[in-house]
């Protein structure tokens, strides 16, 4: 199973956008407090739509809590300062992929502790950053995409007509 990190969350449809992700994935959320929203807001659970219920979430008081909770947890840090390019890595599938809160991204004390783990999306360089749940989605499909998709619905059926 894959792990999305989010680091200090700040804008709920973000969130749930990522949460709906991780649900047609079957990823697990981990969110980091602070958090500049409530989990009961309408946004978060509008942008989730009513995938929400069926998420597997867990909250932290901190990073420190996050750690501990995770003991040996494979931490790969998505941020725009980083070298090394997110396609370049081979990720476990256990991975747990970490993403900044949207004004700040991820703190550079920590990723100064943890850089043989931080990766980048090459963007424009006058592009500041992606949005966060465009960024989610396109590590975590790179991952999930080295795994073969395992686990996950490779073929769609047309609801009306039929595939020739």
């Amino acid at each position: 199973m894959m792990n999305i990190v989010l680091l200090e969350p700040e804008i709920p449809a973000n969130t749930g956008n990522i949460g709906r992700t991780c649900v047609a994935t079957g990823s697990r959320l981990h969110l980091i407090k602070p958090l500049g929203f409530s989990l009961e807001e309408k946004e978060l659970k509008r942008a989730g739509l009513d995938y929400w219920k069926d998420l597997d979430v867990r909250v932290y008081e901190n990073f420190d809590d996050f750690q501990q909770r995770n003991p040996g947890a494979v931490l790969f840090m998505a941020t725009t300062k980083a070298k090394r390019n997110y396609a370049e890595v081979r990720y476990p599938d256990s991975a747990y992929l970490m993403f900044g809160k949207e004004s700040a991204g991820i703190p550079e004390e920590l990723l100064v502790q943890h850089q043989e783990c931080a990766v980048r999306i090459p963007m424009r360089e006058e592009i500041r950053s992606l949005n966060l749940s465009n960024s989610v989605a396109i590590v975590l499909y790179e991952a999930l995409r080295q795994q073969d998709f395992v686990h996950m619905q490779r073929e769609g059926e047309l609801h009306r007509l039929s595939w020739k």
